[in-house]
């Protein structure tokens, strides 16, 4: 058994997760993970058809029956996507009456 972010070896176990699967964690990082996930990665494709979706407004709970995610990816994802546009905003002046 190694840990998936420092390679180490120094692994204990540390209790199960919702389904019963074996929850390990690291000595060395102190990282936490399952051996065996069956968690799939949410593919570019994927993402591609979310940012289509989220520029036509289509609502969460819309974009989340047509993806196949759940309703929690997709709110972090729409969070972190908030986050990165720049909060600026640069105005050129105009003389009234003019």
């Amino acid at each position: 058994m190694q840990c998936p972010t420092c390679q180490g070896t120094r692994v204990i176990k540390n209790g199960t997760i919702h389904n019963g699967k074996p929850k390990w964690k690291c000595k060395e990082c102190g990282r936490q993970f399952v051996a065996e996930p069956n968690q799939r990665r949410i593919s570019d494709e994927t993402k591609q058809t979310i940012d289509k979706l989220l520029l036509e407004r289509v609502s969460l709970a819309g974009i989340v029956r047509v993806t196949g995610v759940s309703a929690r990816w997709l709110q972090y994802y729409v969070n972190a996507k908030y986050a990165a546009v720049p909060r600026s905003v640069e105005a050129t002046g105009q003389k009234r009456g003019s």
